[in-house]
């Protein structure tokens, strides 16, 4: 695609916008998806630098060493490489890591190398970043264990016939003990011992461990060995990555750009970044309709972030579409279910995108949990001894945790609906105590311990839902 049909394919996504049609129901959400396909494949190489540098820079919290050497590097004509890594210190990869893979989307798309690095050996250590404790250290068996995936897991976020899929134990498994220290023979401790994190935690006596010392000089042999131009991370890696340039230029190569990116917070909008331990994350891994459910029910107050960081938008579409939804013009949901079905539409296709907003709306916006299609189902005869939280964690495995349900229930969120064949329905709010109560209990203090053939119960607990029979 050239400079002038990217521009082209601008001017009708924006007009598609203008046109406020219904994104919740009708077919006006397909129309967007399809244009922000169209431009999630654009060929970019054709923009001139400054517009590409422009595309590159609205989505950097951070350049180093500043807008302009980005631009002059751009402008230099010749395929740059593009280094993104990430450690494997676990199995999944979530929309966290999503923002600067899109970047590095668009670079690959501006006609540059671009390697995605796993950290198979950097993992063993561990990055201090911004830990208060020591890492437990991970074996070889857990690395290969939590890489199985990685591959597939980002595979939407590139194009594998051109981008390269590496591991750093290509040249840090080979490299000499005299080598290492050569390098470090050419740094100041200064450079390490100055990070705020660890001495904080030197000083509280939560102990630092000379492997994560060195994780940072590491981690630039990567840039080193790439001869990396440009790398990307996200601000809590903004230390390391500044290390990265250190040790390339004691090398002799010029250092790299960093592209830094903002870190997104969890779906649950306490202000915790997006993280797997807090169960507020988004996995690339999950199906089509969780990673919708998961964005629908994120925080409103992120929204205009999430579709900075996690959308191929533009800031002027993604200021009118907010500027829409301030003067009445535009439901909140609507454009709320625009980002979660352009995100979905990202890792699962435009198809499974809107089959999963189809399925969200089925199960949450009919006045009938009976119409919702097939529901997770508990028998009181086989679980009648368990308790309600219990139900939705570890029976059914609709949330992560008993603490969630009893939060949902201190907050109203816990209620039994029940459903009679003639039309009428009955809501049940149920108290905290009660998600820690028997569901016989619950079911015989609310008059519901016999069955009836002429209703249907469910458990609902927050937008978590259960049929009871």
């Amino acid at each position: 695609m050239t400079a002038t049909a990217f521009d082209r394919s601008t001017a009708r996504l924006r007009e598609l916008i203008e046109e406020e049609g219904e994104l919740r129901e009708g077919p006006e959400l397909g129309r967007l998806l399809e244009l922000l396909a169209e431009r999630r494949g654009a060929d970019l190489s054709g923009l001139p630098p400054g517009r590409q540098a422009e595309l590159l820079g609205a989505r950097a919290a951070e350049v180093l060493p500043g807008t302009g050497r980005l631009a002059e590097l751009l402008a230099e004509g010749r395929p740059l490489t593009v280094k993104f890594g990430i450690d494997p210190t676990g199995a999944e990869v979530h929309l966290g890591h999503a923002v600067p893979m899109i970047l590095a989307s668009r670079l690959q798309r501006m006609g540059h190398r671009v390697v995605f690095l796993v950290g198979d050996v950097t993992a063993r250590i561990g990055d201090p970043s911004g830990r208060s404790a020591e890492r437990p250290p991970l074996t070889a068996a857990d690395v290969r264990r939590n890489v199985a995936t990685y591959r597939q897991q980002v595979g939407p976020f590139f194009d594998f016939e051109r981008a390269e899929f590496r591991f750093n134990s290509e040249w840090l498994e080979a490299m000499t003990l005299p080598r290492f220290l050569e390098v470090l023979s050419r740094l100041p401790a200064s450079a390490a011992l100055q990070r705020e994190d660890f001495r904080t935690r030197l000083a509280e006596g939560s102990g630092l461990t000379l492997a994560e010392l060195v994780y940072s000089v590491v981690m630039a042999t990567d840039s080193v060995e790439l001869a990396v131009d440009v790398e990307l991370g996200g601000l809590d890696q903004l230390l390391n990555l500044q290390m990265c340039r250190r040790v390339m230029a004691a090398a002799g190569q010029r250092p790299e750009v960093v592209l830094a990116t903002g870190l997104i917070e969890g779906t649950d909008g306490t202000g915790a970044k997006m993280s797997k331990s807090a169960n507020n994350y988004v996995g690339l891994g999950f199906p089509a309709e969780e990673v919708f459910g998961r964005l629908m029910s994120c925080a409103d107050r992120l929204l205009p972030g999430y579709l900075r960081a996690l959308t191929e938008l533009l800031d002027e579409e993604i200021e009118l579409l907010l500027a829409q939804v301030d003067d009445g013009r535009r439901h909140p949901m609507a454009v709320k279910t625009l980002l979660a079905a352009a995100v979905t539409a990202t890792v699962h296709g435009e198809a499974a995108a809107l089959a999963a907003r189809d399925a969200f709306r089925a199960r949450y916006s009919v006045r009938r949990y009976s119409q919702a299609g097939p529901l997770p189902t508990v028998d009181p005869k086989v679980h009648g001894a368990a308790t309600l939280g219990e139900l939705l964690v570890r029976v059914s495995g609709e949330l992560p945790g008993l603490n969630q349900v009893r939060r949902v229930a201190g907050a109203g969120g816990l209620r039994l609906v029940v459903e009679h064949t003639d039309g009428a329905q009955r809501t049940v709010p149920l108290s905290r105590a009660e998600a820690d109560e028997r569901l016989l209990v619950v079911l015989g203090a609310h008059g519901l311990a016999r069955p009836g053939a002429h209703r249907r119960v469910f458990l609902r607990c927050g937008r978590k839902v259960l049929e009871v029979g």
